[in-house]
């Protein structure tokens, strides 16, 4: 598909992902969005395994000593093995016939049997009566464009942001349902910019379809690291959603120990052990089925049981539990969370203070979600104030107020721009003392309504309550220099103008009433 951009109906300019999204929607029909979701993103992951296994399959051609068809060459290469009856050209010469599904649902099985590593991952009900042949057979071609004319590697990066960008349009067209496997990209982005992940362990207890690792990826690739020095770790209980994980990090190449079982994080933490040195999340806001009646004692639970009526505090100190000594972590929770002091939260939130975890509070411009219109927070928690390369913030904590950033996207979505998350994450780096951002923005100052650095002490007399809005006071207004008294006269005016407009108005509207009564 050409990367020329188009426009949508609200006249913006449309990439080439929105383009394929929107003519893969058009194909969907009447079909509900979440069960689309998983035949579309189903072939992008085939697509995407088939090109990857082409360019090793070329290379080994051309090499006179090389089989081309012996499976151990391509796990050499650390490349999915695909069987003939499963590569993407086999299938789209035969996308017109009436077996297409059966095809597509014997290729999936074909390669999670000769690839250990995905097995029970990979989407099998194509063959269905229910799902429409024509249009599969139409997604299919549809697909098949995407890369034509690129070399191996750029294919792959090419579908691994059509996988992104479909995983972002389906949470959108399923709404609620969408916030459970996808935390908008802007979201992310201010995470994983203001925890700059570039090594070491990064984990996400709830990670959904993967999107906090694969914006780390980018992180490290956008600042010249290694992917390799980044080891992903993660938890999901939602089975449909870890296999949209799984098949995620394998699109981009990420190598991700993320563990399933339906129990969660919290009855049986697949990785006790682990102490990360990054940890990114966006637990479910507010759950209240999570269990808590059978872990009133519970290690994690260090500064208090969390109530059973609500599961952030427990986030929190899962989260807590799983940092390195000198780890940091990003949660995004509901803005209760800040000041809630029910069932014992508030004593909760007191003890986290005085353990001087928490370094930055930063309260998020409301319709950021698709999933819910509460609004939200980060939560940016630290195990060591004082570690190498930043300032001692030992007794510190630094309120950002975000909510009038961003800009409406539609209707009900807002988002945050590329300068917003810069704003935001150079005004906590500069706080935290690192050089770079000091040069960007200069040394950091409280800026009145947005930012204030605030001791233990201030913190108290506020009733260890963590509102950015209580800190950060009013924005300062600018004086225009027009006097006060002039103000209230050309507003004088323009209201009596106002005045004139509804009496003449209001005749207008009694004379067309009297017409009406006349002929009545």
């Amino acid at each position: 598909m050409a990367a020329k951009s188009a426009k949508n109906g609200n006249g913006t300019n449309l990439g080439f992902e929105a383009k394929l999204f929107l003519a893969a929607d058009l194909l969907r029909g009447s079909m509900d969005a979440s069960e689309y979701k998983h035949v579309a993103l189903g072939l992008v992951f085939l697509k995407y395994i088939s090109d990857a296994f082409n360019t090793v399959f070329e290379k080994l051609a051309a090499d006179e000593y090389a089989d081309e068809e012996d499976a151990e060459e391509y796990l050499a290469e650390r490349t999915f093995w695909v069987p003939k009856e499963a590569r993407w050209g086999f299938l789209q010469n035969n996308a017109k016939q009436p077996t297409i599904g059966k095809l597509v649902d014997d290729a999936m099985l074909a390669i999670e049997k000769s690839n250990d590593s995905l097995r029970g991952i990979l989407p099998t009900n194509y063959a269905r009566e229910a799902l429409n042949k024509q249009m599969l057979g139409e997604l299919i071609d549809l697909i098949g464009s995407i890369g034509m004319h690129e070399d191996g590697d750029h294919s792959k990066d090419i579908l691994g942001r059509v996988y992104e960008y479909f995983l972002g349009g389906f949470a959108g067209a399923e709404g609620k349902r969408g916030g459970e496997f996808y935390t908008p990209r802007s979201v992310v982005r201010v995470l994983t910019d203001m925890l700059e992940p570039y090594k070491g362990r990064v984990y996400d207890p709830c990670c959904g379809s993967g999107g906090m690792f694969v914006q780390s990826e980018k992180f490290v690739v956008e600042h010249g690291g290694r992917i390799g020095d980044i080891r992903v770790y993660g938890q999901e209980m939602n089975n449909t959603t870890w296999r949209l994980a799984k098949m995620n990090m394998a699109v981009r190449g990420i190598d991700a120990d993320i563990k399933w079982n339906n129990e969660g994080s919290f009855h049986k933490d697949e990785l006790p052990d682990l102490k990360a040195d990054f940890i990114l999340a966006n637990p479910p806001f507010n759950i209240s089925d999570w269990g808590g009646d059978r872990l009133r004692e519970d290690v994690r639970w260090k500064y208090g049981v969390p109530p059973v009526g609500n599961a952030n505090y427990a986030w929190l100190q899962h989260i807590i539990h799983h940092l390195s000594p000198n780890g940091t972590a990003g949660v995004v929770l509901a803005n209760g969370s800040m000041s809630s002091s029910s069932s014992g939260e508030g004593e909760i939130r007191q003890s986290l203070v005085d353990a001087d975890l928490v370094d930055c509070m930063v309260a998020l411009p409301a319709a950021l979600f698709y999933s819910t219109q509460i609004p939200a927070c980060l939560w940016f928690l630290t195990k060591n104030k004082k570690v190498d390369g930043f300032r001692d913030r030992r007794g510190d904590l630094l309120f950002i107020d975000a909510r009038k950033l961003g800009t409406m996207v539609d209707s009900t979505r807002r988002e945050l721009g590329e300068d917003d998350v810069s704003k935001i994450a150079d005004t906590y780096h500069a706080w935290r003392g690192e050089a770079d951002a000091i040069e960007r923005r200069g040394e950091y100052k409280d800026v009145a309504g947005f930012s204030f650095s605030a001791k233990l002490d201030e913190i108290k007399k506020h009733g260890y309550a963590l509102t950015p809005g209580r800190f950060v006071g009013a924005e300062d207004e600018v004086d225009d220099g027009v006097p006060f008294e002039e103000k209230i006269a050309a507003l004088r005016v323009k209201l009596e103008g106002q005045f004139e407009i509804c009496s003449v108005l209001e005749k207008a509207i009694k004379k067309g009433l009297n017409k009406v009564s006349a002929h009545v």
